[in-house]
């Protein structure tokens, strides 16, 4: 899948009281860019649970921060490459203001029933979009 971008604004109820945005909102606007990376690519989140009965749940995360996000800042979120194994998925996220790299996400996805948690394959549907 082509990698995906998304552009969001920093919000003053992103930041701290010195206008920098806070850690954890790099977490939401990476799920927001992963959300609409899926949706652009024909396989909405909302298809998997109702059609499926699968969720991707976060199974692992690491961030590193380059420099702030400021209050007012634009913040590209560009989502991909997917990389693709039996039951999770890893994917990777760059934040960008300006052209300049601020910081980068690398989660890893793992599928997994809805009624039980219990890790389950990767539909062929979403194998293909992603891949």
């Amino acid at each position: 899948m082509t990698p995906y971008s998304l552009t969001l604004r920093v919000y003053f109820e992103d930041t701290d009281a010195g206008g920098i945005m806070y850690h954890a909102r790099y977490l939401a606007f990476g799920e927001r860019g992963r959300t609409e990376a899926l949706r652009q690519a024909g396989v909405p989140h909302s298809e998997l649970v109702t059609d499926y009965g699968l969720i991707f749940v976060v199974h692992r995360v690491e961030m590193d921060y380059l420099r702030p996000a400021r209050l007012d800042d634009m913040i590209t979120v560009v989502t991909g490459p997917w990389a693709l194994r039996a039951a999770a998925v890893e994917v990777r996220q760059a934040f960008m203001v300006d052209g300049q790299e601020i910081g980068r996400l690398r989660l890893v996805l793992a599928c997994v029933r809805r009624s039980d948690g219990r890790p389950a394959r990767i539909p062929d549907r979403w194998r293909d979009a992603l891949g």
